[in-house]
């Protein structure tokens, strides 16, 4: 397998699959650039010899061409980033990005239009791959994030360079670092799954039971887990349906000799809202009409004292509602923990779009091992599941 830091891109044109899929605000300012500036190095690498021809995706546009979805606003910022003017296409295929893509001279960047503007990007179209490949003599994927599906761009485009298809540094990393999680582990490993549905974490969690030493349960979820084993729950979030489930997570858990760590007090509330009533209860004691949003004193207490005595940390999800100030102290503190034992030579992987919000919002993402990019990939990839995007350039 070719890999880019040993690749000539002497006089060649590199079309580099990158996650673009930014947030962008009413007023067309780019929110939050990490997937942008993760793309970078990989971009730079090429650009020392050779040129690139960037795509990705933005949003849903369910094959319709939109203003508010169009790439044409992250090319100021990218431009900045790379300190020279990245040109855009004003489509992904057709003469325009022909003509662009022919012109290119080495050291500069083409971007293409949202891909989903077409369906058959989405489809795995064999015909559109085709096309986006005949603009480049080289085939990169840099978008971990989208790497568990497999489409034109993502998968089939890397059947057309059979011999001059390989990984940027984002995915290079992201294998890697998940690895360390899911291979070469250094124990004891502890994960922590919060989030408030179990039916969204189920397969990651019966994956995990495997593999882990400690499983700690924050969060929604953990209510179901409490009621599974009776406990009263007042109004919290809970799958009901998922009763059974939980039960049979409980009987593999001890069969492993997997230590599952439950909240044990949570804080309360009398609704939904950042200016509600609380109060701190049992979790299994939480009275009718009051709902758990956050994790409680003793519980945080617990969870630091099982991040301390681990080797290895996988967190996805957070353990309360931490987007309102009410109820972020929990999430809060369980990052925290995370960063001083990082810093103290624990592996710390972070992952999922909550837990990632959570690390960002307070400051610490240079304070931990590595942040994923991919919500689904990472844990498809933790699951066991064959990623297309993967594949397509292992094969």
């Amino acid at each position: 397998m070719k890999q880019i830091n040993n690749y000539d891109f002497t006089n060649k044109k590199a079309i580099i699959r990158v996650d673009f899929n930014v947030p962008i605000d009413d007023n067309f300012e780019i929110t939050d650039d990490t997937r942008i500036r993760a793309a970078i190095p990989t971009i730079k690498k090429v650009l020392e010899n050779g040129s690139v021809i960037l795509m990705s995706h933005r949003g849903r546009p369910k094959a319709v061409v939109s203003e508010k979805l169009s790439l044409k606003h992250v090319v100021k910022h990218l431009s900045n980033l790379l300190n020279l003017k990245v040109t855009l296409a004003n489509d992904c295929t057709g003469e325009d990005a022909k003509n662009k893509a022919k012109n290119l001279k080495k050291g500069e960047v083409l971007l293409l239009e949202n891909l989903r503007f077409y369906k058959e990007e989405k489809k795995g179209d064999e015909n559109f791959a085709k096309e986006l490949a005949s603009l480049a003599d080289v085939y990169i994927n840099d978008a971990f994030g989208t790497a568990h599906r497999a489409h034109a761009s993502t998968t089939i485009i890397a059947k057309f360079f059979p011999n001059d298809k390989m990984f940027g540094y984002i995915i290079e990393n992201e294998i890697k670092n998940i690895d360390k999680v899911v291979k070469d582990v250094k124990r004891p490993l502890t994960a922590i799954i919060g989030g408030s549905k179990v039916s969204s974490k189920i397969t990651i969690i019966e994956n995990l039971l495997s593999k882990v030493d400690n499983l700690i349960i924050g969060g929604g979820m953990a209510f179901t887990f409490v009621k599974a084993r009776g406990g009263k729950i007042g109004d919290s979030i809970v799958e009901n349906d998922k009763i059974d489930l939980v039960s049979e997570i409980y009987k593999k858990a001890s069969e492993n000799n997997v230590n599952l760590y439950l909240p044990t007090d949570s804080i309360i509330a009398d609704e939904f809202d950042n200016n509600a009533n609380t109060k701190i209860c049992d979790i299994d004691k939480i009275p009718d009409n009051w709902q758990g949003l956050d994790a409680g004193k003793k519980s945080i207490k617990n969870f630091i004292e099982v991040i301390n005595n681990s080797a290895t940390i996988l967190w996805n999800g957070p353990v309360g509602v931490f987007e309102m100030s009410s109820f972020e102290n929990g999430t809060k503190q369980i990052a925290g923990a995370i960063a001083e034992a990082t810093k103290n030579g624990m592996f710390s992987l972070i992952g999922g779009g909550d837990s990632v919000a959570a690390i960002t919002k307070y400051g610490l993402t240079d304070k931990v091992s590595y942040v994923s990019t991919g919500g689904g990939a990472l844990l498809e990839y933790m699951e066991g599941k064959e990623l297309p995007g993967i594949k397509a350039i292992t094969d």
